[in-house]
């Protein structure tokens, strides 16, 4: 459902009710307000961002991710050293 908010002379605007209460916004909250295509956007920032992005990158190893690619680039030395050997520049 659109609502229609006035606009102070000081660029202030209130939320409406029903929306601060589905979004959970309370005096004093932080909101980010953002451009997109179709005009501003306004989003509830967390009140404890700390606890909001606890467990975030639970699912994402750092550690595998970087074992894989190391493995990867071993892969590519030995190839590479193997040429090498081939054209006699590295000794067998």
């Amino acid at each position: 459902m659109p609502y229609i908010a006035s606009v102070s002379q000081k660029g202030w605007i209130v939320i409406p009710k029903e929306l601060r209460t589905k979004f959970k916004i309370s005096p004093g909250d932080k909101v980010l307000v953002t451009e997109g295509e179709e005009g501003l956007i306004i989003t509830p920032l967390p009140k404890d961002p700390i606890t909001a992005f606890r467990g975030m990158f639970k699912d994402f190893s750092l550690v595998e991710e970087l074992l894989k690619e190391r493995r990867e680039d071993a892969g590519h030395e030995e190839l590479r050293a193997g040429q090498l050997r081939s054209t006699d520049i590295l000794p067998e």
